[in-house]
């Protein structure tokens, strides 16, 4: 029995069959208004020859990496890096037909994968960036350094793509406050501190991941969080644009899309994180909240001013 602080979701796929209905399947061509917002049961290998041409704003890949990992049931083992670059490339050109000229990717993966799947992505789109965010947990290693960073990608189709800055904002605690005139230069005096709204980087190390007190939380082995899919949503699309994720998991960016203002099409192959995801989705109609994002900003971190203002929203 959880106790009842515990929010994880770990639903089966008996006790979740109302949410598994609501997924669908492809067997054959579909339209762009029959997957639209929808959650697609099914192989992406199988699937995605099936969808439209062209109707992806947005291309978000978790992808298995080349690691051990049992997916409740659906185990990935390591190979070679020259078979695993054979997988990335048959994952990358089933999806290709599915993105806009304009779309923008992008690709996680841990330190092992991220040369092999830099060297597919080049092939096939203009890289723009690697991002590299600080995993909070990770258990430690005796004869290594603990592994706390992955890795994503940031790729486009051409050179014609949009790219949002104001809006993935960080806000930060000012700890040297300069002023001009004896006033704030570039920073913002406020009851609950004093605080500088600053372009993002490339590393990112407010993320928090998912753990069991959290609404967002589900028992997948490699879930991402919320505020890390909200970020490159915001950034890389608009109100209304398509967002795709062919490996969908428990649910995260069709989630967060939905919460954010984009339409979504997610394709998942394992039944139960479907439930999860079609569960997830189903919670985001009464609480649209992102952790760590509020007032148009990501806060960092732990930060108690964000804390205390979605306290107060939940009110």
């Amino acid at each position: 029995m959880k106790s009842g602080r515990n929010k994880t979701i770990d639903t089966a796929v008996d006790e979740g069959a109302a949410y598994l209905d609501r997924c669908i399947t492809v067997g054959k061509p579909a339209s762009l208004d029959e997957i639209l917002d929808k959650t697609i049961r099914g192989d992406a290998f199988d699937v995605l020859g099936k969808l439209p041409e062209k109707f992806a704003d947005l291309l978000i890949v978790d992808p298995p990496y080349n690691l051990n990992k049992d997916f409740h049931g659906s185990k990935f083992k390591k190979s070679p890096d020259a078979v695993y670059e054979e997988y990335t490339e048959s994952w990358v050109n089933a999806v290709l037909p599915c993105l806009k000229d304009t779309a923008s990717v992008y690709v996680c993966c841990d330190w092992a994968s991220s040369p092999v799947i830099a060297n597919v992505l080049k092939k096939h789109f203009l890289i723009r960036n690697r991002i590299t965010w600080q995993r909070e947990k990770g258990r430690g290693a005796e004869n290594n350094w603990k592994n706390g960073m992955e890795d994503i990608w940031y790729a486009t189709v051409s050179d014609s793509f949009r790219f949002n800055a104001d809006a993935v904002k960080i806000r930060r605690r000012v700890v040297a406050p300069y002023r001009t005139d004896g006033k704030p230069k570039d920073w913002e005096e406020t009851a609950e501190g004093r605080f500088r709204d600053t372009f993002p980087s490339n590393f990112w190390d407010d993320i928090s991941i998912p753990y069991w007190s959290m609404p967002e939380n589900t028992a997948h082995p490699t879930q991402k969080p919320e505020k890390l899919l909200a970020k490159l949503i915001l950034a890389s699309s608009d109100r209304g644009d398509v967002v795709l994720d062919p490996f969908l998991g428990s649910g995260s960016t069709s989630v967060t899309a939905k919460k954010l203002g984009r339409r979504y099409v997610g394709i998942e192959i394992n039944e139960r994180y479907c439930v999860w995801a079609e569960q997830r989705l189903e919670n985001a109609g009464s609480d649209p909240s992102v952790q760590g994002y509020t007032d148009g900003v990501f806060w960092e971190r732990n930060t108690s001013a964000a804390q205390n203002r979605i306290k107060r929203r939940s009110k």
